[in-house]
């Protein structure tokens, strides 16, 4: 009993230390004891923004942004860190030419970007930086508030952005390097979807800029801070990410946005957590009258004044059609990395026996899996088996995934060493950004030269968690073989895990799977290999027995393909044209404030 009342106090002792840390935080944050700004677009006086940090490679000049949120921790863009190596950040620094009386360097000893940061789209652009030691708070050097979870930025609200990155685009700040503050009104989501196209702007985001142009950040101000003033506070709304250009009219720059990462920030720095508080917009938001093509209605409760009548709308109970090879939180255009992201491959399905993974498969109806044949020996049993959707890590969290029940296993048998296997689920899936059937080839052409992807599970691949793997071939001659039963690539090495995979390429908005991964256990893969061409068998030459087994196959969205085109994590938007200019506009001008 003794013992258990030690336990008690000491874990009571460790709440209350934690709160009162939280608290004084909350007391100390966001305070600036020489800030009285009125307008901006000019170099900020000395102690102004006192939690801004600049970050230097060590031995080397700025690169980014941060903003001090506690006595330990930064917080700056994930994509300042993909490859940066011995950081150091400079608090308390006005210029970075000359003396700064006020400044304190500290190394950083520990990077943390977020485990959904995607590199394609910028989402959850955001990381933790740990400093070797506790700072030291003076005028000049204080930790900034940050935007709790409830907090609302409507469109218009007054926001000031800091850095020292350049001044206009390809125009470098000039020496001494002073810190500049440009003040700047929040764009709203709905305006920003309409500007960058409709699905780009995920509510992981916020934007800014005058929509007469003028007024922005830029090339290396990546990382540091948004701030918006409320009773006397300042408040971190927004992390700068990315934009195109710098300044343009209706182009607003983006901003990771920092309330929805009040939870993973708190479950990544445990004690003397930072001071988050709530930021109120007043009034009605004005960006709910906002619409343009492609652009969903705003949330039910919240209907602006020009909403579509309701006519427009489906029934309640009109059950929404199932289309497959969506795939809204994937932008694959060229090389990526070999590892996959959340939601990238959201048909991608893990078949396990007795708990572990065994094989990878395909979601291709709502309630049926495809996979390879071999995963399965002699007659399989299915109450062994369950299928997990939704998954990225073998070992690890995945907030994203479901598991369900097997409770039939079909396989094809068409005399060749490749056949299929299709299990029927338990029940339907639940459809969402992370859980999508994809689109079966049907003897559709896939021209030499088109890149295709292959992904899967293998042990020994994506480090400790095992994270789901991603390959990128492209289609080669076949030679002698036929086409219109096999389709030739480059080769890539497939393990066992890796078996009933799909190999996809996309067409016309769409992915397709044009094969189901083999491991290369024959004489035909052996010889093709050397070579460097791997034969696959196409899905296509299983098309009676799929069509039996499933029934109706699953369709594309031929109307969002005709009118419009999914960029990362949304709805359809532009025509085809546009959607084209407007990949070849990001190509060329789309820029990380780096």
């Amino acid at each position: 009993m003794a013992l258990c009342k030690v336990f008690c106090l000491a874990a009571a002792l460790i709440l209350l230390t934690r709160e009162s840390e939280a608290q004084a935080n909350e007391d100390i944050c966001g305070l600036s004891a020489t800030n009285t700004r009125i307008v901006g677009g000019e170099a900020a006086p000395e102690g102004s923004w006192p939690w801004q940090v600049s970050l230097h490679i060590s031995g080397e000049s700025h690169f980014c942004g941060g903003s001090l949120i506690n006595s330990e921790w930064v917080m700056t863009a994930a994509h300042c860190f993909q490859s940066v190596r011995n950081v150091v950040a400079f608090l308390g620094r006005q210029r970075q030419l000359g003396s700064n009386m006020n400044e304190d360097s500290q190394t950083v000893v520990q990077v943390i970007n977020h485990p959904n940061y995607n590199p394609s789209t910028f989402n959850n652009d955001i990381s933790l930086l740990r400093l070797e030691r506790a700072v030291m708070f003076t005028n000049f050097i204080r930790p900034v508030c940050l935007a709790a979870a409830s907090s609302t930025f409507h469109s218009g609200v007054d926001s000031w952005v800091t850095g020292w990155g350049n001044v206009g685009e390809d125009t470098p700040l000039p020496p001494p390097g002073d810190l500049m503050e440009v003040e700047v009104p929040v764009v709203g989501n709905r305006q920003c979807n309409c500007d960058y196209g409709v699905g780009s702007i995920t509510g992981n985001m916020v934007c800014a800029v005058l929509r007469t142009g003028g007024k922005d950040a830029c090339q290396g101000d990546s990382g540091g801070p948004m701030v918006s003033k409320q009773n006397g506070r300042w408040i971190q709304s927004g992390i700068v990410s990315f934009g195109i250009g710098c300044a343009r009219p209706e182009l607003p720059g983006v901003y990771t946005r920092v309330s929805e990462y009040q939870t993973w920030i708190n479950s990544q720095i445990r004690s003397n957590q930072p001071g988050f508080l709530a930021y109120n917009s007043p009034g009605t938001d004005s960006d709910l009258n906002v619409t343009c093509p492609g652009l969903p209605p705003p949330p039910i409760g919240t209907p602006p004044a020009n909403t579509l009548p309701p006519a427009t709308t489906p029934p309640a109970n009109t059950p929404k059609p199932v289309f497959c090879g969506r795939a809204p939180l994937n932008s694959r255009i060229l090389e990526g990395s070999s590892v996959a992201t959340a939601g990238e491959w959201p048909w991608m399905a893990s078949l396990q026996k007795n708990g572990s993974h065994v094989c990878g498969g395909t979601l291709v109806a709502v309630d049926a899996v495809m996979s390879n044949a071999a995963c399965f020996s002699g007659s399989p049993t299915p109450s062994e088996w369950t299928v997990v959707l939704g998954r990225l890590k073998q070992n690890g969290s995945n907030p994203f995934e479901v598991t369900l029940n097997v409770t039939d296993i079909t396989l094809s048998n068409v005399g060749g060493p490749e056949n299929l296997a299709v299990l029927r689920l338990s029940a339907s899936a639940t459809l969402t950004d992370y859980i999508q059937p994809i689109c079966l080839d049907t003897g559709r052409t896939f021209t030499v030269g088109s890149a295709c992807w292959a992904a899967g599970w293998s042990a020994g691949r994506g480090g400790e968690e095992e994270v789901l793997q991603e390959f990128q071939t492209s289609v080669v001659n076949c030679g002698n073989a036929s086409m219109s039963d096999n389709l030739c690539t480059g080769s890539f090495t497939l393990e066992q895990g890796d078996s009933g995979g799909p190999l996809m390429c996309k067409q016309e908005d769409s992915w397709f799977q044009a094969v189901v991964l083999a491991p290369e256990n024959n004489s035909t893969f052996a010889t093709a290999r050397v070579e460097g061409v791997t034969v696959h068998t196409r899905v296509s030459s299983f098309q009676s027995f799929l069509r039996q087994t499933l029934g109706t196959l699953l369709s594309p969205d031929t109307n969002a393909n005709a009118n419009s085109t999914s960029t990362s994590g949304g709805a359809p938007t532009c025509p085809p044209l546009l959607s084209v200019l407007h990949l070849l506009v990001l190509a060329s001008s789309l820029r990380l404030f780096l």
